[in-house]
């Protein structure tokens, strides 16, 4: 048996964020999980709806598990250097903020001084 989300509950679940909880605002990794359920479930566009990188998460997960494994068998490293490279954490921490404003933007538009208050504790 698989589970299925069923009439799609997790499009108005309440996330279970600290920072959003707090603020009202979501933070910048708000809707990854929902965009995950989604990849399991097949849904591409829903994932990508809830979080851009859900997908790119999960490709990501998949290959460190392959990769790791293959180290593993092999006792060779492999892109050992790019795993703790500076570089690349800064680039990807870059793309993480540059989305998250764009995001932040969208969900004020889109929502009320309220209904930013609604998605907080001090409703």
């Amino acid at each position: 048996m698989t589970f299925q989300n069923e009439h799609n509950h997790l499009d108005n679940a309440q996330s279970l964020c600290p920072f959003k909880m707090l603020t009202g605002f979501p933070c910048p990794g708000c809707g990854i999980t929902k965009s995950l359920v989604y990849i399991y479930e097949g849904d591409i566009v829903k994932s990508l709806h809830f979080h851009l990188f859900g997908p790119f998460v999960f490709v990501l997960c998949v290959l460190a598990i392959i990769i790791l494994s293959v180290e593993l068998f092999t006792g060779k490293s492999y892109f050992r250097t790019l795993f703790y490279s500076k570089k690349v954490a800064y680039f990807l921490a870059v793309i993480l903020v540059v989305y998250h404003i764009i995001r932040l933007y969208y969900f004020v538009a889109d929502h009320t001084f309220d209904d930013i208050l609604r998605q907080s504790i001090w409703k």
